[in-house]
């Protein structure tokens, strides 16, 4: 296994990462339970493709997925055309993968936007055209840090979230509908907090349990990044147009050694190590400004699709059968209006 390289997120081939999940399945917890997985990819990369056979095939491994949101992921852009429409090219990817694709697949579109640039309503707009009434969102990454983690060898801007463009662009969502799914570094919580006070009519997704870092500079750190990402986790809460994404927690950013060991992980053995960040996001926001996410196939670097749902579900032990029903279904089904799909 390769040296892990904090800007790449993977230290696994795709024939070595298929070798070491190979007989990681376990039985599903509560296979009953209706899910919608809020957060996953289509993708074709040097990591390996995740696509629709791929995804059907994590879906049958027992747990009762009924709807999942599809993520932007910087996919299929278009080759040629103007620049600031290439995207809509992954919205059109994915609506050509999914025909005839079982009920509830990709039944909401999280799309890529340079909200930044002018006439992003027109992008907006052929995004709409494009995902044929399932668009839901919008997500530009924002995720920065001065280490360089994230950033793939790219230049970013770190101020991007709080510039006057990007908000005229931010400006255009509500009217439309559409949320924004926010991808930031823990030191980055604050900022969003400012842009969910700016704009209270439009519903702010934060992703990942917003992102606490435990590589690079902030390795061997834990509890101080837990104290400043409990503030940042704080001030995003008393916003009300915010909600939370828990899971991502899989990502080589986070500093568990999981991908490190000889096999995946078992879901008893995540949702130990899970558990105290899964807590205080829900002490924060309550069931029903949270929803779980898989964010397939970005955390499987660190587990299995059935695993990782198991680990979600053991750390809600605690919870009511009413707010399980809200973390694994009901506020996602709210908050991307999949009423249609997701019903029980």
């Amino acid at each position: 296994m390769k040296p892990y390289d904090p800007s790449l997120n993977t230290v696994r081939t795709p024939a070595e990462m298929d070798e070491w999940q190979a007989g990681c399945a376990e039985p599903a917890l509560y296979p009953d339970l209706p899910i919608i997985d809020s957060h996953h990819h289509l993708w074709r990369k040097p990591v390996g493709d995740f696509l629709l056979p791929e995804l059907e095939q994590a879906l049958d491994e027992g747990h009762r997925v009924v709807a999942t949101v599809a993520i932007e992921c910087g996919n299929s852009f278009r080759v040629d055309g103007p620049e600031e429409f290439r995207c809509v090219g992954e919205t059109e990817s994915i609506m050509a993968a999914i025909r005839g694709a079982r009920p509830g697949i990709c039944a909401g579109i999280v799309a890529h936007a340079d909200l930044h640039l002018d006439g992003v309503a027109r992008v907006l707009d052929a995004h709409i055209e494009a995902a044929e009434g399932r668009l839901r969102g919008i997500r530009q990454q924002l995720r920065w840090d001065s280490s360089g983690i994230g950033m793939f060898g790219q230049e970013e801007d770190p101020d991007l979230i709080d510039s006057p463009g990007f908000r005229r662009g931010f400006a255009q969502l509500a009217g439309r509908g559409l949320s924004f799914d926010a991808w930031v570094f823990h030191p980055q919580l604050h900022r969003v907090a400012e842009l969910a006070r700016a704009f209270p009519e439009t519903t702010i997704v934060v992703n990942h349990c917003g992102g606490p870092l435990g590589v690079g500079p902030y390795a061997g750190r834990r509890e101080e990044v837990r104290a400043h990402w409990r503030t940042g986790i704080g001030a995003l809460a008393a916003c009300p147009n915010v909600v939370m994404k828990i899971g991502g927690l899989g990502m080589l950013y986070y500093g568990f050694d999981f991908h490190e060991r000889p096999k995946p992980p078992a879901g008893a053995d995540l949702a130990a190590v899970w558990q105290p960040y899964v807590d205080q996001c829900l002490d924060a926001f309550g069931a029903e400004r949270s929803m779980m996410e898989s964010n397939w196939p970005g955390d499987r670097q660190s587990c299995g699709y059935g695993s990782m749902w198991n680990a979600l579900k053991l750390t809600t032990a605690g919870a009511s059968e009413d707010e399980r029903a809200q973390l694994f279904l009901g506020t996602a089904r709210r908050v991307y209006n999949l009423e249609h799909v997701a019903s029980v």
